[in-house]
């Protein structure tokens, strides 16, 4: 009977080995989160430079970008170091620069990394205004921001935290002002 136990006992440990040897010769095929794709782009333009019409044929903006990619089914467009320029009445009115910026719906864009919007309109009482995120309405020519922002003007400097701004009345609401400074003329 001792012999018996051994031979089974072989049988069931060589039935066992047999078994799990796969198992434990496998590669570690674990999907990795950082590698896996979610969507891919419809397409990538690289030196992308486009101008957009509006409803009634007249430039709404221009863009130039390092890198763009379109999602046209998640509908939105991602722009690497992207450069937009506003108008309003087939003037130049706003040049705004980023580091990234994602626009949706060919409408709202959002602007993160060294924002910078540059008044295009000669003897405008603001010049600049940059913050760290900055979110505009195409369209409506409107900004906002809930982000610490500068602005510039030829003879201030306004600093404050939230902005909503009116690009074509350029009215401008600071949310929580901080500082104001008046230079000599």
């Amino acid at each position: 009977m001792n012999i018996a136990r051994i031979v089974l006992s072989v049988l069931f440990i060589g039935c066992m080995v047999w078994l799990w040897y796969p198992y434990f010769t496998q590669v570690n095929t674990v999907a990795k989160a950082d590698s896996e794709v979610i969507a891919k782009p419809d397409y990538t333009a690289i030196e992308l430079k486009q101008t957009a019409f509006d409803e009634n044929g007249e430039i709404s903006h221009k863009v130039t970008a390092v890198k763009t990619e379109l999602y046209e089914q998640l509908g939105f467009t991602l722009f690497e170091k992207p450069t937009f320029i506003l108008y309003d009445d087939r003037q130049k009115t706003w040049r705004i620069n980023a580091d990234e910026a994602t626009l949706y719906d060919e409408r709202q864009l959002i602007l993160e990394g060294n924002v910078t919007a540059q008044n295009l309109i000669d003897g405008a009482m603001i010049d600049k205004i940059t913050a760290d995120n900055i979110q505009v309405d195409i369209m409506l020519l409107t900004m906002r921001s809930e982000q610490p922002v500068i602005i510039t003007g030829p003879n201030l400097k306004i600093t404050g935290k939230g902005l909503e701004a009116n690009l074509t009345t350029e009215v401008i609401k600071l949310i929580n002002h901080t500082r104001t400074l008046y230079y000599d003329q």
